[in-house]
């Protein structure tokens, strides 16, 4: 007969017999019979269930335990990364700058502003009037000092005509003194001397009256206007203007203190504008000679053409291609990292998992590029490598596609 049919054999055979309450003891002297009968009943229910579930359990453990398996392997992803081919670049980020960014206010006069006869966005040349400070002061002072002038200018030809006569009678008729003659020649110096201090004064003056018009250092293209009609100015006060010389437009930006020693004066840029559709291109003109030690960045700055869509304070994005390499390039999910650094977790010919210190050459498109400690050829667990230990015994997944 089957294991089923026979009872186990180390069970012990429980029977209860309901219908012979003859069996108890008689109820004692004063308690009813009914309730002590329904007390044995439940005991006796109880017990009969409990051996039931005895018997039951030890005959499935005992088929568990010759049937179970043992701890199965994990089942894993790992692929061989081989060697990708692909284009190394420097990335960098920034903004659009003037090269030279001129400041521009008042240079010598307090006043207030008159006229403004630009604005931001024109293109101006060197000299040319930016604005101007209301002259009602200095104005009348430069005109009373030019008649000055005159006057002294005449008085002195006068000085000077008075002598030559004076000089041509004391040589002809002896009329005149010697001591009359010297005196006339002492006014002509003086006057001439009266014309010299006249001219110095009407020089100052029409100097500030110059300063009362703003003008363009250099050419450029007008950045900022801060000046208003009416606005009070002083000298050393608010910048008025700031002007780009010569139009020029670049981008400043900071690179990572080891990408710097890959980069060269010269090397052409994509410069990505936010806000345009296309990159701009443009030249490393400058590397920064020093590295900050708080941010460990450098100064780069690239030269970019002339474009009126490039307005200084723009964000951008520069890359450099510095070369062309061939490097495992490993899903951005396989790389963990711990103190001990970055590594990934490789399946060796056992199925057993190894730790692979590598070290991280950048990132690109389809994944990270792996500089260092893997040859291509390791099978490299791709996810939920956390969950593994070094030494632990896994089973691969077959390659999508393969039979």
């Amino acid at each position: 007969m089957n294991d089923e049919a026979q009872p186990h054999a180390d069970l012990p055979e429980v029977s209860v017999d309901i219908d012979r309450p003859s069996s108890f003891a008689p109820p004692p002297a004063g308690e009813p019979e009914p309730l002590l009968r329904r007390s044995y009943l439940i005991i006796a229910a109880v017990v009969l269930v409990a051996a039931v579930a005895l018997a039951f359990l030890m005959r499935s453990g005992g088929k568990g335990a010759a049937a179970g398996p043992v701890n199965a392997a994990p089942l894993v992803t790992a692929v061989p990364p081989g060697r990708t081919p692909f284009t190394m670049k420097v990335a960098f980020t920034g903004a659009i700058v003037a090269r030279y960014d001129m400041p521009i206010g008042v240079d010598g006069e307090t006043g207030r502003i008159a006229a403004i006869l630009v604005e931001v966005g024109d293109h101006v040349r060197a000299g040319q009037v930016l604005a101007r400070l209301d002259t009602s002061v200095i104005a009348p002072q430069v005109a009373s000092l030019r008649a000055a002038l005159e006057q002294n200018r005449a008085e002195a030809a006068l000085a000077e005509a008075d002598y030559r006569r004076a000089q041509q009678i004391a040589n002809s008729v002896g009329a005149l003194s010697k001591e009359e003659v010297d005196k006339r020649k002492s006014q002509v110096a003086t006057s001439a001397a009266r014309v010299k201090a006249a001219e110095a004064q009407l020089a100052e003056a029409e100097a500030r009256l110059g300063r009362t018009e703003i003008r363009a250092p250099a050419d450029g293209l007008v950045l900022t206007r801060t000046a208003e009609v009416g606005q009070a100015v002083t000298p050393g006060g608010v910048t008025l203007f700031r002007l780009a010389r010569g139009g020029e437009i670049e981008m400043k930006a900071l690179a990572a203190e080891q990408d710097l020693p890959r980069l060269a004066v010269g090397q052409s840029t994509e410069v990505h504008v936010t806000g345009l559709p296309n990159a701009v291109e443009g030249k490393v003109r400058l590397l920064g000679a020093v590295i900050d030690p708080q941010t460990r960045l450098g100064e780069v700055r690239v030269a970019l053409p002339k474009d009126p869509n490039l307005r200084p304070g723009a964000f951008a994005r520069g890359e450099v291609k510095v070369g062309n390499d061939s490097r495992p390039i490993v899903p951005q999910t396989a790389l963990l990292s711990d103190a001990r650094g970055s590594y990934v977790l490789i399946v060796g010919a056992d199925d057993h998992v190894a730790r692979r210190d590598v070290k991280v050459g950048g990132a690109q498109p389809n994944g990270i590029v792996i500089a260092a400690g893997l040859d291509g050829a390791e099978r490299v667990v791709t996810t939920a490598g956390a969950f593994l230990h070094e030494g632990e015994q896994v089973k691969v997944a077959a390659a999508k596609g393969a039979p």
